[in-house]
């Protein structure tokens, strides 16, 4: 009977096999947007510019605001809590 079945469900292969690919895909993606590592070396050169005096207080506090935003977001997903 499982051979059967695998011979009938053969013409699926490539169907399952694009699943399978997009799944990858997606899984890849997702650890990609969620890693904190890019957002904590933006708030690193976010402060450089800011003691070098490329930027304002002004930009700094909103854009730090929303990278602080971001890697809440991130610990979250994560299930980490804050200190």
């Amino acid at each position: 009977m499982g051979l059967l079945t695998h011979l009938l469900t053969l013409p699926l292969a490539p169907v399952r096999g694009v699943g399978w690919v997009m799944q990858q895909v997606a899984q890849v993606a997702e650890e990609q947007y969620y890693d904190p590592d890019p957002v904590l070396k933006e708030l690193a050169e976010l402060e450089r510019a800011l003691v070098s005096g490329q930027i304002d207080q002004e930009t700094f506090d909103r854009r730090e605001d929303e990278l602080l935003d971001r890697l809440e977001e991130i610990n979250r997903f994560r299930g980490v809590t804050g200190a």
